[in-house]
């Protein structure tokens, strides 16, 4: 069973080499406060790792893959141990008197958030790297609009701000670093010390869209992660994540959506969303895709505007299908900074898109944002 510490805990120094059974039982992890927010990092959203100097053992794209990393004790490759991770070779001195790396010898990657947001926290886990993780990591952040080249972020004209320090830490641990920088981010620069291997990366944040992007649009989601809706709170996460529910695309898999447990008292579950600013809504799409036995019987949209506005029923409850797209447009249009989604009487949907465009009021307030966060 993975070990959990406080969320101020800091790991250093090796795990026991792997021993049999589990190999994730002396795993060392954290309740870090800062992974309720969304992982910008995610592939889903359309994050990679674009460039990395060296990835001699395993390849740099494994540090965004979802879950996990896995550990195959008996697997081997031509170049050694096949690990699931990103892991460069060890590096060398200049010569026999100085074998030893530099002090300042590193490896690196460069990351493209999938969608660019301020970070909250960022976790960097080496898991089932037990002897061959790095001695420390650092991590810094930029702003470049548009689609930069690997060699258009490592110009010379790049401003990077720190958002990790180089800091020591532990192998086979989810390394957890709280980040307060209130900068929007578009690439990450993550720094490995002198050298080894990082199993997955999580960069946890708000979204900040690009105010200009979406008032071309005119129409578009004003809940999706993408645009920089997020979910505030949800009555149930047994199974899946409420923010699942506005991802981008549809669901490919049941997991890929928001299911509860079965209910056994007669209440209801729901989410509870901030849409992107504040937003005039005109049509509304409910997706319960691939769940077939366990899709919410009925379901219901309320609207409100203002942290303590009163909700308004966007749409009442109605019947939905098993792994069925529902679309509803509105009689008349509904005006709101955030929505709550109530199923009953639990169960599950895949997504939930909220057509609509920004009020005068909502794009003032999302362009100031973006002014003040560097964007």
């Amino acid at each position: 069973m993975t070990e959990q510490q406080p969320s101020s805990a800091r790991f250093t120094g090796d795990a026991n080499p792997y021993g049999g059974g589990d190999p994730y039982a002396d795993h060392r992890t954290a309740d870090f406060p800062f992974t309720r927010y969304a992982d910008l990092a995610d592939r889903q959203l359309g994050a990679a790792v674009i460039a990395a100097n060296d990835e001699f053992f395993a390849h740099r794209e494994n540090l965004l893959l979802p879950g996990p990393a896995e550990f195959d004790p008996e697997r081997f490759g031509h170049k050694g141990k096949v690990m699931d991770g990103w892991e460069t070779r060890r590096r060398r001195g200049a010569s026999a008197e100085h074998p030893w790396p530099s002090a300042d010898d590193h490896d690196w990657a460069l990351v493209r958030l999938g969608a660019p947001g301020v970070v909250h926290g960022i976790v960097v886990d080496t898991a089932h790297f037990r002897g061959n993780y790095p001695q420390a990591v650092s991590v810094e952040g930029t702003s470049v609009p548009g689609s930069p080249s690997p060699e258009d972020l490592l110009a010379d004209d790049v401003k990077w701000t720190t958002l990790v320090p180089r800091t020591e830490v532990g192998g086979h641990a989810a390394n957890g670093f709280a980040v307060d920088v209130e900068q929007r981010i578009t690439h990450l620069r993550v720094n490995q010390h002198p050298d080894g291997g990082i199993a997955r990366l999580r960069v946890h944040g708000e979204v900040v869209p690009d105010p200009r992007w979406l008032s071309v649009l005119g129409t578009f989601d004003v809940v999706a992660l993408e645009n920089g809706g997020h979910v505030e709170d949800a009555s149930n996460r047994f199974y899946s994540s409420p923010t699942n529910t506005i991802q981008p695309g549809r669901s490919h898999k049941m997991d890929d959506g928001w299911e509860t447990r079965r209910r056994r008292d007669r209440g209801n579950d729901w989410i509870r969303y901030q849409l992107v600013a504040r937003s005039e809504i005109r049509a509304i799409e409910i997706d319960t895709a691939y769940l077939k036995g366990n899709s919410a019987g009925w379901a219901s949209v309320s609207v409100r505007d203002g942290s303590d506005g009163d909700w308004l029923e966007a749409l009442p409850r109605t019947r939905l299908q098993p792994d069925t797209n529902h679309r509803f447009v509105l009689t008349a249009p509904v005006v709101g900074t955030h929505a709550r989604v109530d199923i009953y009487p639990d169960g599950g949907i895949s997504r939930l898109r909220l057509f609509g465009a920004l009020t005068q009021e909502g794009a003032a307030a999302l362009t100031a944002r973006h002014r003040e966060l560097g964007g």
